[in-house]
């Protein structure tokens, strides 16, 4: 038995030695999984369709995602919500979004973080990003899901790691031409822009714009923190988003 774990333990190792960006991609192959199998896909017949389907995904959102008037009771389950929050998402275009985002920045992060610190300072980034939202909308009695607080504090590190890397970007106002930027010009107009749109989130959660600023800006300070300027330099072209 021994042997076989050492075994176990030395394929894992060559897996992850080869492969650049495993928990990444984990992230990715999870929260679509997650997402098919649930009933927000309405794919899987199980749940109905309907106004059953409906009351699947109500009840599905409640159970998961954060309910902010829940968190503060002392409840473990509800405790646990910011981070099973992370792998819930409401529709196709909120899973794609995220998911694309986390593709084109998350594996440079993660080859620079080191495969374990890049999975827990997800986990617990997304975490802080979650329960500040909730804390800013204690009263609200509507679920929060999605790992866009993850994924942007994903972003904040990517910007204080690799501010040179250039990301091909589309504008509405330039005619959505594929146009490449460097990362600090990039990242700097996308937290802008959640600013503005967080100055006008009054209404409790929707789209959590409050989350995506406390994200960013935990990644951010986190690889300043930790890295400082010992592995703050230029990096190849990123994919693309």
């Amino acid at each position: 038995m021994i042997g076989k774990g050492r075994d176990a333990i030395g394929r894992l190792t060559a897996f992850l030695r080869g492969h650049p960006a495993p928990v990444t991609y984990g992230i990715i192959a999870v929260c679509c999984v997650a997402f098919v199998l649930s009933p927000s896909s309405g794919l899987n017949p199980s749940y109905g369709t309907g106004d059953h389907l409906l009351t699947a995904q109500s009840a599905y959102f409640e159970r998961w995602g954060v309910l902010p008037a829940e968190l503060f009771t002392g409840s473990p389950r509800a405790a646990l919500t910011p981070a099973t929050a992370l792998f819930v998402h409401g529709s196709w275009v909120h899973l794609l979004g995220n998911m694309l985002f986390l593709y084109v920045f998350g594996a440079m992060v993660e080859e620079r973080m080191g495969h374990l610190p890049y999975a827990l300072f997800y986990l617990v980034s997304g975490y802080l990003a979650l329960l500040g939202y909730a804390m800013a909308h204690a009263g609200s009695e509507q679920t929060l899901v999605g790992a866009s607080g993850a994924i942007s504090a994903v972003l904040g590190a990517f910007l204080y790691l690799f501010p040179d890397a250039r990301v091909t970007s589309v504008f509405p106002f330039l005619l959505f031409l594929p146009l490449r930027f460097p990362a600090w010009v990039v990242l700097p107009f996308w937290v802008a822009l959640q600013w503005a749109a967080a100055g006008q989130d009054s209404q409790g959660p929707g789209v959590a714009y409050l989350a995506h600023l406390i994200g960013f800006s935990v990644g951010f300070l986190y690889a300043w923190v930790r890295y400082g300027h010992r592995f703050r330099k230029a990096a190849p072209d990123s994919a693309g988003g």
